[in-house]
């Protein structure tokens, strides 16, 4: 809910960037504190980002926003901004989400590839153009962090016992081992939430640019397998195996420099870490947010982290897990 002096402060911004007689509706919210609104009005349509500080920082968002826009990607241009206030005004890029158009029956295949191409052109420029300044390094703090969301959130939710400290203790022992194999990927420009909620049908726009992109700001410097594993292995979504298979050929071919084994070692290590940090999350939202919808992923997560773990690089993860979390545990009542 917007307070009245949140409000004022839309106003005045929307005021000095002269949209303040625009209509405007609620658009959207996410699993953050960011909301989102459409405005309609004689110049046309934008998007109010109300990202409210200190919960968010438009910066990031700013930052990245330009970068991808100046190497050619559709990206919202920012029309007007206001970083103290945690407000942006941006460019409308429309209703095609991809959650809507697959749902509506449009070509999954041809949406995934143009999704994957999109990150073989990102993938294709040189580092040291792709990552920007000030963009942080996906290190082994954060990374450490994000998995231990399992503990500290998902087992509270599925069991009342805490873990003794030697065994938390092991469990970071076991990801500081496991993470370094992450890096036999090269590195990139992760965009870190590259899925289908946050992609974009663009239809008239060539090549690469016809994949619209819209969640960016939480972008790291981290291995290229973690972006096209965050659109494959979908947490809201299942995909067909053969169209996966697909999609990592089709990206394997287009850098035949790239050695499929370290790839494939690259993948299953960014994809357990994935999978752990978002179920961390979901648990997360439910506990302290009361944002009880996410919880129907569960199954899915669980399914992937399977999967994930038959690779011999995470077999010892894999026996932490089955000791710790074993499969009764991964079972997650529905809201």
């Amino acid at each position: 809910m917007v307070t009245k002096l949140r409000e004022t402060e839309i106003q005045n911004f929307l005021r000095r960037a002269d949209w303040d007689t625009a209509k405007r509706w609620r658009l959207a919210g996410d699993a953050s504190f960011r909301k989102y609104d459409r405005l309609e009005g004689t110049k046309g349509r934008a998007v109010l980002m109300d990202a409210p500080p200190p919960h968010e920082d438009v910066r990031a968002f700013v930052r990245i926003a330009r970068h991808l826009f100046a190497l050619g990607f559709s990206v919202p241009e920012i029309l007007a901004e206001d970083h103290e206030a945690g407000l942006l005004l941006l460019e409308d890029l429309g209703d095609n989400t991809y959650t809507r158009l697959l749902a509506s029956g449009h070509d999954e295949r041809a949406l995934y590839t143009l999704a994957t191409d999109a990150l073989i052109a990102l993938h294709s420029i040189p580092q040291a153009k792709a990552i920007p300044e000030g963009v942080k390094t996906y290190d082994t703090p954060r990374l450490l962090e994000e998995v231990n969301r399992i503990n500290v959130w998902y087992r509270p939710l599925v069991e009342a016992s805490a873990l003794p400290d030697q065994v938390q203790r092991g469990f970071n022992e076991l990801w500081q081992a496991i993470l370094p194999k992450a890096w036999l990927a090269p590195t990139s420009l992760i965009l870190f939430d590259y899925h289908v909620d946050n992609l974009l049908g663009l239809f008239d726009r060539p090549d690469m640019r016809a994949c619209g992109i819209l969640d960016f700001q939480d972008a790291v410097a981290g291995p290229v397998t973690y972006d096209l594993l965050s659109l494959l292995e979908d947490a809201r979504r299942d995909i067909d195996p053969t169209l996966v298979a697909e999609m990592k050929a089709r990206y394997l071919a287009a850098f035949p420099a790239l050695d499929p084994k370290a790839f494939a070692t690259s993948w299953a290590v960014m994809a357990a870490q994935r999978h752990v940090r978002v179920i961390g999350t979901f648990a997360r939202l439910k506990l302290r947010d009361n944002k009880l919808h996410y919880l129907v992923h569960m199954p899915r997560l669980w399914r992937y982290m399977d999967q994930c773990l038959q690779h011999a690089a995470l077999s010892e993860l894999k026996a932490w897990l089955d000791l710790h979390i074993p499969a009764p545990m991964r079972s997650v009542p529905a809201p």
